[in-house]
């Protein structure tokens, strides 16, 4: 794993990650839903090209690591937010996401005072990530779009309940790696200091 900062998959997280505010932007202060969905959209399916990229050019970084489930994140998380905000989804739903994100947190809390940094992602974790970034552009169409509203929110909602399911398997499965990692630690400092 390299340490290049200027690589173009680490260009293409940091575009992603100017999406965000630009969604923001443009779905809550301008409501222009169409370009919303458009930055949305690039913004959801740019998330496995980074990866592809990555490993197909040999520029796998430490920086990309952190960057690409970090633009995931804010997207889901502003996403989510804007979406309550104007009724796209509701607030249950923000919320099961949400507490998974809570648990994540305190989860990587506990490692980082072990000494140990973020898991390493798990491809079901992807694939939740995926399926949310999917579900949001065609959920946001449905709102916008009458026409198409039932097919749309159908199917919308069927990626968007399938992200959040696998979403919280993947959380579980961080938190059983966290505690075994921290299992271990103890019982290392146990054996030094015995």
């Amino acid at each position: 794993m390299g340490d290049r900062v200027l690589t173009l998959p680490n260009m293409i997280s940091f575009v992603r990650l100017v999406g965000v505010p630009l969604f923001l932007y443009l779905f809550l202060v301008v409501k222009a839903d169409v370009a919303a969905i458009v930055v949305l959209a690039i913004g959801g399916t740019s998330d496995w090209v980074d990866g592809w990229i990555a490993r197909r050019l040999q520029q796998v970084s430490r920086l990309g690591e952190l960057l690409d489930p970090l633009a995931d994140r804010l997207y889901i998380l502003a996403t989510l937010l804007a979406f309550t905000a104007r009724e796209v989804v509701p607030w249950q739903f923000t919320g099961a996401l949400l507490a998974r994100e809570l648990l994540l947190l305190g989860s990587l809390g506990v490692l980082r005072r072990y000494g140990y940094g973020p898991p390493p992602v798990h491809y079901v974790g992807k694939t939740a990530t995926f399926l949310l970034l999917a579900a949001f552009p065609i959920l946001l169409l449905a709102a916008a779009a009458p026409g198409v509203a039932t097919a749309a929110g159908a199917i919308g909602w069927g990626l968007a309940w399938w992200g959040l399911v696998l979403y919280w398997v993947a959380g579980a499965m961080y938190v059983v790696q966290a505690g075994r990692l921290v299992r271990a630690m103890r019982a290392r400092r146990a054996g030094a200091a015995a």
